[in-house]
């Protein structure tokens, strides 16, 4: 049933392929040989995708009131422990319109943590899961038991009709936040747009996903760009097309079965370029570390799961399962370790050391 899926999404794609648009073409995307050879220079890397267990979201995470460097070290520190050596993390442009140097600050801060511990981030710029609307200043708490109950998307619903004002604003976040840090090698990558047309946005999603490819090349990072593709259906054809068109490592989502995974990455390393699986795991979809991780490394395709310390963003409580009551799962749906720094799983925690040389 896969397959058949998969042929008929790429057929849907050599379609969106053939009609895409010439304006983030123009831009200089690199070559297959300058992704790969940036890919060769690299160690086999994993992580997850991570916010501390103090932040409920993207905007608690990056304030100043809220930012929490001593919480960050030590967790990080839990990850280094572990071998992982990059991950991924959203940013915020609620934040930047209120304190951009203030942001970029606290980002500089983040990475000297993150090289202390011998990890490499990719930050994220938008995203279009969860709450339509966020606002700066203090955070709402989380509600019991409800995964991700005060994610924002960014940016925030209400903004996106007047586009000439918010893509003012936006260009201005992209390109100043890029190019401060366009050739620092403590980064490891931007991706620009996590999972466009979430939410029911669909392909409206499209002119800002556009637009921020060009507004990032516009900045001349050194650092490759991408945006992972999530997605597999008709309708978001365009999406996917755009996607694996201009980005210069190729980035993906897959929630999915050991078959499922190995499926989607035998058809993205036909596009020969490097793979970077920025979100897996979630173990009541059968998305587990034990099939899943030695897969990846297999294939030396980036590692990087949902989740990591459960906290305030309550993802050890599935997507679509919430729990009233607030008591801990029988089997978390993301996460790895409880916030004393206790793991869920003693074997989780011993395969993935194993697999890294620990």
């Amino acid at each position: 049933m896969y397959k058949k899926t998969l042929l008929i999404a790429l057929t849907w794609l050599a379609v969106a392929f053939g009609s895409s648009s010439n304006a983030v073409q123009a831009q200089s995307r690199w070559t297959e040989a300058q992704a790969n050879a940036w890919y060769a220079k690299l160690p086999w890397l994993s992580g997850c995708d991570y916010i501390p267990a103090t932040a409920i979201n993207q905007i608690e995470m990056w304030s100043k009131k809220t930012y929490d460097p001593r919480q960050i070290d030590k967790e990080l520190g839990w990850a280094e422990g572990l071998g992982f050596n990059t991950m991924r993390v959203f940013l915020s442009s609620v934040v930047y319109q209120h304190d951009p140097d203030g942001l970029k600050a606290r980002m500089n801060d983040f990475l000297s943590i993150c090289q202390r511990h011998g990890i490499k981030p990719l930050f994220v710029f938008f995203d279009d899961c969860w709450n339509a609307e966020s606002a700066y200043g203090k955070q709402p708490a989380p509600k019991t038991g409800i995964h991700n109950s005060g994610w924002v998307r960014d940016p925030s619903v209400s903004l996106r009709g007047d586009t000439v004002k918010l893509y003012a604003a936006l260009s201005k976040y992209v390109t100043d936040i890029i190019s401060t840090f366009a050739q620092d090698d403590r980064i490891l990558l931007w991706d620009l747009y996590n999972e466009p047309g979430n939410s029911k946005h669909g392909v409206s999603s499209l002119p800002l996903l556009r637009k921020v490819f060009e507004w990032a090349r516009s900045a001349r990072p050194s650092q490759p760009l991408t945006s992972g593709v999530w997605k597999w259906s008709k309708e978001f054809a365009p999406l996917n097309a755009l996607q694996l068109n201009e980005s210069d490592v190729i980035s993906y989502h897959d929630y999915g079965t050991p078959e499922h995974h190995a499926n989607t990455i035998r058809y993205l390393q036909m596009l020969n370029r490097p793979l970077v699986c920025t979100e897996y795991m979630a173990r009541t979809k059968g998305s587990l570390f034990k099939d899943i991780m030695p897969l990846l490394k297999d294939n030396k395709v980036v590692a990087i799961n949902w989740g990591f310390v459960a906290g305030k963003t309550n993802t050890m409580y599935a997507w679509d399962t919430p729990m009233p009551d607030g008591k801990e799962p029988k089997v978390w749906f993301h996460d790895i370790y409880r916030t004393d720094g206790t793991p869920y799983s003693q074997e989780e925690i011993d395969l993935i050391k194993r697999l890294h040389g620990k």
